[in-house]
């Protein structure tokens, strides 16, 4: 087991850190608040299953997840805090973290519509980039975006990630299979890019 984990990582502008339970009512909120702009761009939850932006118990057992994925390096998970004042306002995550001959993880980032288009998405993202290849040793970085996002497109643009064509039905969103555009990045590229996106985004 590799335990890698970080409990703060800060940029210019935010914090990444995990969720804990105490910023529940803060989630919540910002859930709630989001839901019409978060809902097309996310996986409907299972039947029965309880929603953690209402529920705390749910929200607690959320938590206590990533707490045990991070642990067994099979994900790391941060929400995404303003350094002043540390005020919640989205997250970002390495999921379906893969050792071995891969040495991968899957990429993924929402942000509160009312601090979109700030390259606050952006910089958190680079900073898990660059944990993910300093620290975690990860040789690639993939995500997955419906085509139609293309403010997300936009984030992974950004950051010279490097397109690798369109997956199709590739996952459920809101309850159908949609097609999904696929970026990479690879250590290799990273250290090529890596001056030049901490220049523009960490600095």
């Amino acid at each position: 087991m590799r335990n890698k984990a970080k409990s703060r990582i800060e940029g210019p502008r935010v914090l990444l850190r995990p969720m804990r339970n105490g910023d529940f009512a803060a989630w919540r909120e910002v859930r709630v608040r989001n839901k019409a702009w978060l809902d097309p761009w996310e996986p409907r939850p299972d039947a029965g299953a309880t929603d953690p932006s209402v529920d705390a118990d749910a929200y607690r057992a959320r938590c206590a997840a990533w707490d045990r994925q991070r642990q067994f390096d099979a994900a790391h998970g941060f929400g995404l805090f303003l350094v002043d004042g540390e005020r919640f306002v989205g997250e970002v995550s390495l999921g379906s973290v893969q050792r071995g001959p891969f040495q991968s993880a899957q990429l993924g980032y929402w942000i509160d519509e009312e601090y979109a288009g700030r390259g606050l998405v952006p910089e958190g993202v680079a900073l898990v980039l660059r944990f993910a290849f300093d620290d975690l040793k990860l040789h690639r970085i993939e995500v997955a975006i419906v085509p139609r996002n293309v403010a997300s497109q936009k984030v992974a643009e950004k950051l010279g990630l490097r397109s690798e064509g369109t997956a199709e039905r590739f996952l459920q969103i809101n309850g159908v299979y949609e097609d999904h555009a696929r970026y990479a990045i690879t250590a290799e590229e990273w250290e090529v890019k890596r001056t030049e996106i901490e220049a523009g985004y960490l600095t």
